[in-house]
């Protein structure tokens, strides 16, 4: 069975929720093998792959929330 197809508009107006569900699951010390296979992970890197300009990379994303934990522990 294939997956349903998603038009770019909803990825971009899911956006938001995708990168709230990537931090939450930073957060939790979700591994990076584990992320990869998560629903917002595919999402993001089908965003980056359509619009490169306009939206990250879910690495980008996963490295730049990664840093903002470890910020905030050193606070």
């Amino acid at each position: 069975m294939a997956p349903p197809k998603i038009s770019i508009g909803e990825l971009e107006a899911k956006h938001p929720m995708y990168c709230k569900a990537l931090k939450i699951l930073v957060r939790q010390g979700t591994s990076s093998a584990q992320l990869q296979r998560t629903l917002c992970w595919d999402r993001l890197q089908l965003l980056n792959r359509s619009l490169p300009r306009q939206y990250k990379s879910p690495e980008q994303l996963m490295r730049i929330i990664q840093a903002e934990i470890s910020t905030n522990q050193q606070h």
